[in-house]
């Protein structure tokens, strides 16, 4: 089973990036959960969802403790909250930042990579300047990043799951995919 964790705050999408995650995991034949975990449900809360896929059914319903890889939808979260808490050996941590890989020197001893999701979002039209809607954007990158999940699921993910501006969050993942950088 690989367990996937996302870091975000409210308004940025992390639960319906799950949910869209799973849905693209079962397109390809997987077995798929997709859940929140947040406290005060306000905009700009700190919140996690998680997502989790497998080849056989799957009985675990509980948080993901020990994520085979982490996805921080804002960047300021990793001054407040260790997102590297349980990370598996080998696991990705994928940041939406407009920074290189590189530049997160705290991080050094895992697999890193970024993409600058706030400006590929805003490209598209998905939020507004001061509040991009990243959710869709990251899944574009994190298809590029792991392997784990084809593009082309996550584009029917997303056009089953978002209702409005369907064509700009495509638009937006397929920029991510191409830009993503670890």
């Amino acid at each position: 089973m690989i367990e996937i964790r996302f870091h975000g705050r409210g308004g940025q999408g992390a639960v319906i990036a799950s949910k869209i995650l799973a849905a693209a995991f079962f397109k390809e034949g997987k077995f798929a959960q997709a859940f929140p975990a947040f406290g005060a449900e306000r905009r700009g809360a700190p919140v996690m969802a998680f997502t989790r896929f497998d080849k056989k059914p799957i009985t675990r319903r509980s948080q993901v403790y020990e994520p085979d890889h982490v996805i921080v939808l804002d960047e300021p979260i990793l001054d407040s909250v260790d997102v590297t808490a349980g990370l598996k050996r080998g696991g990705w941590i994928l940041i939406n930042s407009a920074k290189p890989s590189s530049a997160f020197e705290k991080l050094a001893n895992f697999q890193v990579a970024t993409v600058d999701a706030n400006r590929i979002a805003q490209e598209n039209g998905l939020g507004t300047a001061t509040a991009p809607v990243v959710n869709t954007v990251i899944l574009g990158a994190f298809s590029k990043i792991t392997g784990l999940v084809g593009l082309k699921a996550v584009i029917e993910g997303i056009q089953e799951n978002v209702p409005t501006k369907t064509e700009a969050n495509v638009a937006a993942a397929k920029a991510a995919h191409d830009q993503a950088s670890g």
